[in-house]
């Protein structure tokens, strides 16, 4: 296949779905996948084996979930509109307002259907502020139980959503415990709780069995079903970018320039000034590897390679799948990548290819 595309390998995604299921199977938890960090529903049948339903940000994610992923659909967005509030309940099994606010704004339309409330716990594990929910003046979800408690017989169930690549056990452990002391008398007078993702509890060594058994005592303690909402858990290590060597020149460092763009593809990466992952990382020859927009700092990062690289050099850049097909965009008019999956018997097919029809019609 030609060169850029993502490539979702299923015998990769297979561990986390196992460690998924063993995860529902002895907590008693749900799981829902977080399409705002994973959309790609050619795997999705593979997936909803495995997983109970899909969570969203948006009007569209929420039709995409009902429409493509069997299960429960869960409504989340920081704020719905009048024109979309309709969709939303006719599309989703419950709907989760971020304010009492919208809440009281859509009470009447919302009747009769499951409702709930984001609570933002004023704690958080985001190293960065930008991903940070409880940083000041935070707009995500109700802090104050007197604010939230005049409103608790108008729903059933409230969303917590405070990890970020949380993959310290006792942090979450003790995270969670301030939540049930602040809000347990709240908690205790709903049937279901959500706790967001962001617990990455599919990554090496995480302690599954002491997880399994704190969300186990902390739905039995409060009578209430627990959701989970993996997103990065639930794909990590599963895709990689597929790039091209285009060209390569030396200006104080060895520089390879590639068929892709990290602004475009990978955009998470340049935002939270990380670097992308790259196998083989090992040898004596050091590259930088660049993106082939205009932007000077188009930059995956610097790595080893046995030999040096030369134009026509085939790249993989591991671990891609995580708020990148998401969020991909047209800048410059670079090519998006295309999509591919490698089914469990290693055959490659691929699901969408992007063309110059696809770039002009997202403009006008």
């Amino acid at each position: 296949m030609q060169t850029p595309y993502y490539l979702v390998d299923k015998s990769r995604l297979l561990p986390n779905m196992e460690k998924i299921a063993w995860l529902r199977e002895n907590s008693g938890a749900k799981a829902l996948l977080a399409l705002k960090c994973f959309a790609t529903w050619s795997v999705f049948d593979m997936m909803s084996e495995y997983m109970d339903g899909t969570t969203s940000s948006s009007l569209f994610e929420v039709k995409l979930g009902r429409e493509k992923f069997p299960g429960e659909t869960h409504a989340y967005s920081v704020a719905w509109a009048d024109h979309e509030i309709d969709e939303v309940l006719a599309n989703s099994d419950k709907v989760i307002f971020n304010t009492t606010g919208q809440l009281s704004r859509f009470e009447s339309e919302s009747e009769g259907h499951v409702r709930g409330i984001r609570v933002n716990p004023g704690v958080s594990t985001s190293e960065f502020d930008l991903a940070d929910p409880a940083r000041p003046f935070s707009r995500l979800g109700e802090h104050d139980p007197t604010v939230i408690e005049p409103f608790a017989d108008l729903i059933t169930g409230f969303m917590f959503h405070n990890n970020c690549e949380n993959a310290d056990f006792d942090r979450f452990d003790a995270m969670l415990g301030s939540i049930e002391q602040r809000f347990g008398h709240l908690i205790r007078a709903m049937d279901w709780i959500s706790l967001g993702g962001g617990i990455h509890f599919t990554g090496e060594g995480y302690p599954l069995d002491r997880l399994a058994e704190r969300l186990k005592r902390f739905a039995g303690e409060n009578e209430v079903q627990v959701y989970l909402e993996p997103g990065e858990a639930a794909i990590t290590k599963s895709t990689t970018l597929e790039v091209s060597v285009l060209d390569t020149l030396y200006n104080g460092k060895n520089l390879a320039i590639v068929d892709s763009s990290i602004e475009a593809h990978m955009l998470d990466l340049l935002i939270y000034r990380e670097s992308a992952k790259m196998e083989p990382d090992a040898g004596p020859e050091e590259w930088m590897i660049c993106g082939k927009s205009c932007l000077a700092g188009d930059i995956f990062g610097e790595f080893r390679f046995p030999e040096a690289l030369k134009p026509g050099d085939r790249l993989s850049v591991q671990d891609a799948a995580g708020y990148t097909m998401v969020k991909k965009n047209w800048f410059n008019g670079v090519k998006m990548p295309a999509i591919a999956v490698r089914e469990l018997d290693g055959s490659e097919r691929m699901v969408r290819d992007f063309t110059y029809e696809d770039f002009a019609a997202a403009l006008s």
